[in-house]
């Protein structure tokens, strides 16, 4: 049986519905696959909670809690583990967008996510958020 590993996701919607996705850097694995921003979620930690933090190391924006929302999760088996992933939508955050991992980032109109490539977890939220930014 595989592991199960925990990673929460948020797609980040500007005015005009464009959604945010960041590029793996090097030295990650899947690089150069594009992602929701988000990250593994820690022992005894909630996915918002786990937002929250991976959204400011990341990106350097502050992310209220009571601003995310769930939408919608992954769930799909990889070679040597199984990811879970749910997926929360957020409208609202503080700061400007920074990226500091040395990813570049793209806002991208939902009828052209699929246009980049993008980890097989987070293919099928795609047609789910056209659907709702459409």
């Amino acid at each position: 049986m595989k592991p199960i590993v925990l990673v929460a996701a948020v797609a980040l919607i500007d005015i005009d519905n464009r959604v945010l996705i960041a590029e793996r850097p090097v030295g990650k694995s899947m690089a150069g696959l594009w992602e929701f921003p988000g990250g593994k979620i820690e022992p005894g930690e909630t996915p918002e909670h786990a937002l929250q933090r991976e959204l400011k190391e990341e990106l350097g924006i502050d992310v209220c809690l009571t601003c995310m929302g769930p939408f919608n999760f992954a769930s799909h088996a990889y070679e040597t583990f199984h990811l879970l992933m749910p997926l929360y939508i957020c409208r609202t955050w503080e700061g400007e967008l920074t990226p500091r991992e040395g990813q570049k980032i793209a806002w991208v109109p939902a009828l052209k996510l699929n246009q980049y490539p993008m980890p097989p977890a987070d293919l099928p939220l795609i047609p789910w958020l056209r659907d709702l930014l459409s």
